[in-house]
């Protein structure tokens, strides 16, 4: 197997993630081979730096970078010598199995949907984040920032995802499902979630528990738990707000300990053909170390054949 990872991406570019790669290095099998896309000099520099040594890679000299001010659509055909431009033209060609970044989100997801493109029967890729639950398991949340504006198929598929997610990467045989609103009752709700509820309810392809409240996320009530991209990134950021508010009063906990991002690293976008996995822009080598070993887990359980089989 081999793993690809944008160097260029990211806060602490390219020093966090050379480091992250060489701090996975000890933790993934031998079988596996990282492929560290980025300015080649820069590459080597921070190899020798943090104690990595160039034979363990493989190194694409892609010296362009994509930058979070750049325009998502332009970015990539304006800068094809990128780290995220050459980085997908090596999954669209098979030649890694999975591609990570901390880069630019939305070039992240131009580049997944026109590279290598939408599985047929998908009507919008989505992006998720794993929450950590009170019972000690995890939630997984879907769609936080992609698709802000939904429709109820649109949400329906999200539960599908989702539910494929979670048995095939965190091994969880039967998904609960549920639809995030503003009460348990079948009746509460907008016109989306109202017509969402419906669809969900009369499905047959996933495990529908119902609707859960906002306060209800972290209970562990359900495994997946569906939304529209603007709600979910609102849920994902106050969830990130109270951990960092915690940190600079000093509180130490262990349930809480769990939201530090740098335990999850990345997520995957669903719905795309490829293994394509974001983190988060401010990641340090520690989070990047948690997405790379995440690609693994990705790449591994064969994500994207699973859903491309479940829709065709």
């Amino acid at each position: 197997m081999k793993i690809g990872i944008d160097i260029s991406g990211g806060d602490f570019a390219p020093d966090a993630n050379v480091h992250g790669a060489i701090l996975a290095q000890s933790l993934l099998p031998s079988s596996v081979r990282q492929v560290l896309f980025g300015d080649q000099e820069l590459i080597l520099s921070c190899l020798n730096k943090y104690g990595g040594s160039p034979t363990d890679f493989d190194i694409v000299h892609a010296p362009d970078v994509i930058t979070m001010h750049d325009h998502p659509t332009r970015a990539i055909p304006n800068k094809p010598k990128s780290s995220i431009a050459v980085g997908f033209e090596y999954l669209a060609k098979n030649e890694i199995n999975v591609f990570a970044s901390t880069g630019n989100t939305g070039a992240m997801l131009v580049g997944a949907i026109y590279k290598i493109n939408t599985i047929p029967g998908i009507i919008r890729p989505c992006i998720t984040s794993v929450l950590p639950t009170i019972n000690g398991r995890t939630t997984i949340l879907l769609d936080v920032g992609s698709n802000a504006d939904c429709k109820a198929d649109v949400l329906y598929q999200f539960g599908v995802l989702g539910s494929l997610y979670a048995k095939n990467v965190f091994g969880i045989e039967k998904p609960k499902v549920a639809l995030l609103n503003i009460g348990e009752e079948e009746s509460k709700g907008n016109l989306l979630t109202l017509a969402t509820y419906k669809l969900l309810k009369d499905s047959d392809e996933i495990n529908f528990v119902g609707n859960v409240e906002g306060r209800d996320i972290f209970t562990g009530l359900a495994d997946v738990i569906v939304c529209d991209g603007f709600t979910g990134n609102v849920v994902l950021k106050e969830a990130e707000g109270i951990y960092t508010l915690m940190k600079k009063r000093g509180i130490k906990d262990e349930y809480f300990d769990r939201f530090n991002y740098e335990n999850y690293g990345g997520t995957p976008i669903l719905g795309v053909k490829g293994n394509v996995i974001i983190g988060h822009g401010i990641s340090n080598e520690l989070a990047v170390r948690s997405m790379i070993i995440h690609s693994f887990e990705v790449a591994k359980s064969g994500l994207a054949n699973k859903v491309n089989e479940a829709f065709n």
